[in-house]
């Protein structure tokens, strides 16, 4: 193994930056991808997870048939079929940024795993909690949302966080459809200076920061939210 040279991070990209801005706008785009497809996920596996719990048939069967879909499809077969597929059949995503179609695809990917931990946050509690809510007058919705939700929520805060955490690594499949983030940036660079050991390095860490950062987050919500007389409560 050779010396490692680390200034080649100081020089010119031939576009008017250097390696280091350009690792660092990869670093960019790699986290507003992450976190937009954090919350759709958040939002549509929700809602599925509810549907999958609710005395509706319909609903039900709504939420089974996203969270069978989308968790049975591989995610980079998912990001081909929003890049190339679906703007063939619906036109107006022709128009979307490629951007927000990996967006999209993450998002959808990943909200039938939320879907499946709602579900099951949901089902883990008393079925008596449920029944209270209805008991005192509350409507199916603002029982979900006053008693069920609250409560389901905090039991599956660790697998959520588990969530976010592989939704950062899994947007490094964003560079199959040319997103500039940090994968593509690691690619292109190493093969434009043949080093891969100064590159590579750097963006590993980058990773492992963004998702180190993002379990602790997670684990100053979960204490802040921890039910008192529970497990780790007070």
């Amino acid at each position: 193994m050779g010396t490692w040279d680390w200034q080649l991070f100081l020089q010119d990209t031939g576009g008017g930056e250097t390696y280091l801005d350009w690792m660092m706008s990869a670093w960019g785009w790699t986290l507003s991808v992450s976190v937009l497809a954090l919350l759709l996920a958040l939002a549509i596996g929700s809602l599925m997870g509810i549907f999958r719990t609710t005395p509706s048939k319909a609903l039900v069967f709504l939420g089974n048939a996203w969270t069978e879909l989308f968790r049975n499809i591989p995610l980079l077969v998912q990001i081909f079929l929003w890049y190339h597929v679906l703007p063939s059949i619906f036109l107006v995503l022709r128009d979307v940024p490629s951007f927000l179609l990996v967006v999209f695809a993450l998002g959808c990917f990943t909200s039938a795993r939320i879907s499946e931990q709602v579900k099951a946050g949901i089902q883990s509690l008393p079925r008596g909690q449920r029944y209270a809510g209805l008991a005192v007058g509350l409507t199916l919705p603002q029982t979900y949302r006053y008693v069920l939700l609250p409560m389901a929520f905090r039991i599956v805060i660790p697998p959520l966080t588990s969530e976010s955490m592989n939704i950062v690594k899994n947007s490094s499949v964003a560079f199959a459809v040319s997103i500039a983030e940090l994968t593509m940036f690691a690619m292109q660079a190493s093969e434009e200076t043949s080093r891969f050991e100064e590159i590579f390095i750097p963006v590993t860490l980058l990773y492992f920061i963004s998702a180190f950062a993002i379990n602790r987050v997670a684990q100053l919500i979960e204490k802040r939210l921890r039910i008192p007389g529970t497990i780790g409560g007070k």
